[in-house]
């Protein structure tokens, strides 16, 4: 995992919780960095899950409510960082079937060494989109949480509905995105 993420993920402890509490998961934690990242270094993934886990402990909040709230903060941070990936689009739907086969490739290319899951997607209709994650981190709460910043982002409309699917090696999450219906009043 990049370091950028893990410098944002602390970032946002010290921001939501306070830099004693940041202090405090990552000696908790043991990790083998002691929480010194550059944005473009690579770190193992269970240094991030030690992270998570030890600020649940902390404060309480369960792992998966952590990870989302990450992944709605990580990509409103992506908008800012990396906004020439997201400012050319201008739906939900316009930037998620692009992400695997044009902005992941284009990460590649700034960050040889990310390991990024895989998306694939298949429009329903006009008003839905099936979006699959798959990943071997296994964070479908983080990746439910870039889905709902995305959604935020664009402020727009859209009920998510999560499905686990958990079947031997390939193990899943379907995403369901619907357009939700505007009530226009008379």
């Amino acid at each position: 995992m990049k370091g950028i993420i893990f410098r944002e993920f602390i970032n946002l402890v010290e921001t939501k919780f306070s830099i004693e509490t940041a202090d405090s998961i990552i000696t908790a934690s043991r990790i083998k960095s002691n929480g010194s990242y550059t944005s473009i270094g690579t770190y193992p993934t269970d240094e991030m899950v030690a992270l998570v886990n030890e600020l649940s402990n902390i404060s309480k909040v369960p792992v998966p409510a952590l990870l989302n709230t990450f992944g709605r903060h990580l990509f409103k941070r992506f908008t800012d960082i990396h906004a020439m990936y997201v400012t050319p689009y201008t739906t939900v739907f316009e930037l998620l079937r692009l992400l695997d086969n044009h902005i992941h490739v284009e990460v590649r290319k700034l960050y040889s060494d990310a390991e990024l899951p895989s998306f694939t997607h298949e429009m329903i209709n006009a008003d839905c989109m099936l979006f699959i994650y798959r990943s071997k981190n296994m964070l479908a709460d983080f990746a439910e949480g870039m889905l709902q910043g995305c959604i935020e982002h664009f402020n727009e409309a859209i009920h998510l509905e999560r499905h686990d699917v958990t079947a031997g090696n390939d193990a899943h999450t379907r995403f369901t995105m619907t357009k939700e219906a505007h009530v226009i009043a008379s």
